[in-house]
């Protein structure tokens, strides 16, 4: 029996080690295209969904899905309306994990093709670099996963032997709840409904339970899942406490409706005289995972305007936009994380210029509540980077690297505005003030598109007029200290007052100098993507 029990952990633990290292290294192979894909594709509800169930398909993770959702949402990138389309999707396409237990994994024994697999992956792996290398860990993993399910087989054959399960039938109302419990269980021990509905095929392939007891354990494997959402929304921001909310009522309906119609019917169809009675018992449990989930979708899809108000009303936000999108769901993926991060730095650093431009024009300055937020801000964008676990995708370790640089101006930025108060000075000197109003005319002549990846053509425009404007004002720095010399003598201004000016002046000088080389980076930035973007062309 011992024997069994260690076959039966070390299947599930090879499965689970597979299955990580194929969901991880696809997470990093779509890189971009993640976020890219949900982005362009999810304008309406179904449209949504259909990205869900895709994307889930591709990197064999709802949980993934779902966070990189959550990610997006707090970044802005997509709609609460459209996060609950994909998340119905994510449901539906972790389905296929069942199905390819069913005519992969239990239908034919592809051990012995397995250890090749992994031996492949894992040359891959050690010789090779960026994709080729992640396809290798995607390969590896999964013939980790088919060489678990032949140990899972194994191990529920001695299972069957060993012990009586007949304890958990199916005839009364509360054993079906027991069996429901103990399939949600599972997953919240294994982490993984894909791990937990494995094991339950295995064990109903080597008959150690009837499909009875099969159709019941899926139930509750399916509610299991919304255990990681739940735990990862617990003292996080309101967006992932609403996607949480729709995975739980999601899963809970869904379950409902499985648990009082589709067991019986299910069960029914299975009857000597109906076109189930043919069907492979694993096979039967596939095609009733699927159809809960679809139902949940059938019923949710025509709802979701209307359960999008519920759960922003009962849920509502109170952080600041820019803190939420900093939620630690989405560090489990790296694409997703780097956007993240993207978006907040650069809409920081725009609210930081629209502080400056403002004092310049108008003198008015900003308040010490708004540099706290500021600070509270960074801080906490600093500890969200150093969260990110560096990518293999070679784009996506560049875009990092250039928002670690970035973070270095950011800072620099905030330090500057502590010394704001000197545009007050710089507005009653004519020569300093002049080359204020020239830093501001190329900063609203760039608009945006110092932080808009499709118009590198102004960046560099950008970068060529903030470079003049930087050199001139070395090239003058001491004709304009001159000139506020003179202007200090003409006016009979006092000593402090000339001090003033021409700390002005200084200050002035290393916000030009700081904003060129900031500029230069995101140039930089800018050249290196779209280098990688021929790259990935070209491949």
């Amino acid at each position: 029996m011992f024997e069994v029990f260690t076959q039966l952990c070390g299947g599930i633990g090879l499965f689970l080690l597979g299955m990580t290292l194929m969901t991880e290294s696809l997470k990093d192979i779509a890189g971009e295209t993640l976020r890219q894909w949900l982005g362009r594709f999810t304008g309406s509800p179904f449209k949504a969904m259909t990205s869900g169930i895709a994307l889930t398909l591709i990197v064999q993770s709802s949980t993934a899905t779902t966070l990189a959702t959550i990610g997006f949402v707090s970044a802005g990138v997509l709609s609460f309306s459209q996060a609950i389309g994909v998340i119905i999707g994510a449901n539906i396409g972790t389905t296929s994990t069942g199905w390819i237990v069913a005519f992969l994994g239990l239908k034919f024994s592809i051990g012995q093709v397995a250890l090749p697999l992994i031996a492949i992956g894992a040359l891959l792996k050690i010789l090779a670099h960026g994709r080729t290398a992640l396809t290798g860990l995607a390969l590896a993993g999964f013939g980790l996963i088919f060489f678990g399910i032949d140990l899972l087989q194994v191990a529920m054959s001695g299972v069957a032997e060993h012990l009586d399960l007949s304890i958990f039938s199916t005839e009364s109302f509360a054993a079906k709840l027991l069996l429901v419990l103990f399939g949600l269980v599972m997953t919240v021990i294994l982490q993984s409904s894909s791990a937990a509905i494995t094991a339950t095929l295995a064990a109903l392939a080597s008959q150690a339970i009837q499909l009875d007891q099969a159709l019941v354990l899926v139930i509750g494997q399916n509610i299991g899942t919304v255990a990681t959402a739940v735990l990862a929304a617990i003292g996080a921001n309101a967006n992932a406490k609403r996607t949480a909310a729709v995975h739980v009522c999601f899963n809970v309906v869904s379950a409902i409706f499985a648990f009082c119609i589709l067991v019986p019917l299910f069960l029914w169809l299975y009857q000597p005289q109906y076109f189930l009675s043919g069907w492979d018992h694993v096979v039967i449990v596939a095609a009733f995972h699927t159809a809960f989930s679809v139902f949940g979708a059938l019923f949710f899809m025509p709802l979701i305007r209307p359960f999008e108000q519920l759960l922003v009303k009962y849920i509502p936000a109170h952080e600041d936009s820019l803190l939420q999108a900093l939620d630690e769901a989405s560090l489990a993926v790296p694409a997703v994380a780097i956007n993240t991060a993207e978006q907040v730095i650069f809409k920081t650093i725009l609210t930081q210029y629209s502080w400056i431009l403002k004092a310049i024009k108008s003198a008015e300055l900003v308040s010490a509540n708004e540099l706290k937020q500021q600070d509270e801000l960074i801080y906490k964008l600093q500890d969200y980077l150093e969260k990110i676990v560096v990518p293999e995708n070679s784009t996506d370790q560049s875009r990092l690297f250039s928002l670690l640089r970035m973070m270095v101006y950011l800072k620099v930025l905030r330090s500057d505005l502590e010394n704001l108060k000197h545009v007050v000075s710089i507005r009653t000197q004519p020569a300093i003030h002049q080359l204020a109003l020239d830093f501001i005319q190329i900063l609203e002549n760039a608009g945006n598109s110092m932080l808009d990846t499709r118009s590198s053509e102004d960046l560099s425009q950008l970068y060529i007029e903030m470079g003049h404007l930087k050199q001139w004002s070395k090239q003058h720095r001491s004709e304009l200290r001159e000139k506020t010399n003179i202007y200090a003598s003409t006016y009979q201004l006092n000593a402090a007052k000339t001090f003033e000016l021409l700390a002005a002046q200084r200050w002035l000088d290393r916000l030009v100098a700081h904003s060129y080389r900031l500029i230069n980076v995101l140039n930089e930035r800018q050249q290196t993507l779209t280098m990688h973007q021929i790259d990935d062309e070209h491949v």
